[in-house]
């Protein structure tokens, strides 16, 4: 188990989406919540909400999580003004919901730049103090579709599929060189934070669009219990049995449950821009 309380927790893209829920629910748990986000006011506003849970004990900072120089100065700050975290949740990401030959450069890389290089940089700047330790957590908010690849995902999927073997990688790592260390990745399926607007699921019973505060309750559990894994729903579980069909036969399968139409009418945050760098992550 984790004990969270007095615990500092770190939430990069923080200040909105799951990353907000999930802060709010950790502080209520007894942690003491510091959030990253690139937005100055979102920053702001979530640790006016997270003060009274946390008795005051949290802070905010405004970092761009793909630009690794300023990850590395913000640590820097955190640590010197809050302390070395104990749970750090790689949660920012960004998704496109656009065909291959629609994508232009500058958005795949910023799409890799944000849900896969920015665990490097974050998880890098604090995890030699948790081997010096030999304590800590880290968590990888990464998605069904590092399991799955999907249409019109084929940037967003790409970067989790890396997300999940970033997690696989450091947690055999770690069990050799620091084995008090724990990790977790969690791989939901779409998430009804408007991050996925227009997303549609053919069978709600079975692949439901998931409630933001059921994820991010169910993420502090994993924290807390130290589960290695956490897939959402439960049937996506099903995936490595159905690996074994032949790859034609194994699409169509999909296309049965609707997963390859899910983003024909993704539309994506509605009323608002584009997440930025460092920005709230909702999964698919």
């Amino acid at each position: 188990m984790t004990d969270l309380r007095g615990r500092v927790a770190l939430v990069t893209g923080g200040a909105a989406g799951i990353g907000r829920l999930l802060a709010l629910e950790l502080a209520r748990r007894g942690a003491i919540p510091v959030v990253w986000d690139l937005d100055a006011e979102r920053v702001e506003a979530a640790v006016d909400a997270l003060r009274p849970l946390a008795g005051g004990r949290t802070r905010g900072y405004v970092c761009d999580v793909t630009d690794a120089g300023a990850v590395a100065a913000t640590a820097a700050l955190v640590q010197q003004e809050v302390g070395d975290p104990d749970v750090v949740v790689n949660n920012a990401g960004v998704v496109s919901g656009k065909l291959l030959v629609d994508l232009d450069e500058a958005s795949i890389r910023h799409t890799f730049e944000v849900n896969t290089l920015a665990l490097y940089w974050v998880t890098k700047a604090f995890l030699p103090a948790m081997v010096a330790a030999n304590r800590g957590h880290v968590v990888t908010i990464a998605s069904a579709a590092g399991l799955l690849g999907v249409a019109r995902q084929t940037d967003y999927s790409g970067s989790k599929h890396a997300a999940v073997g970033f997690d696989e990688s450091l947690r055999v790592e770690l069990h050799r060189t620091a084995p008090g260390i724990v990790t977790t990745v969690v791989c939901p399926y779409y998430i009804d934070t408007g991050m996925f607007a227009g997303v549609r699921t053919r069978i709600p019973a079975l692949l439901p669009i998931l409630q933001p505060e059921d994820v991010a309750r169910r993420t502090a559990d994993a924290i807390a219990r130290d589960r290695r894994v956490v897939v959402l729903p439960p049937i996506i579980r099903l995936l490595p049995v159905l690996r074994v069909l032949p790859p034609l036969v194994f699409d169509r399968v999909m296309d049965l449950f609707g997963v390859n139409t899910s983003m024909d009418e993704f539309v994506g945050h509605v009323g608002a821009a584009a997440p930025t760098k460092g920005g709230g992550a909702g999964s698919a």
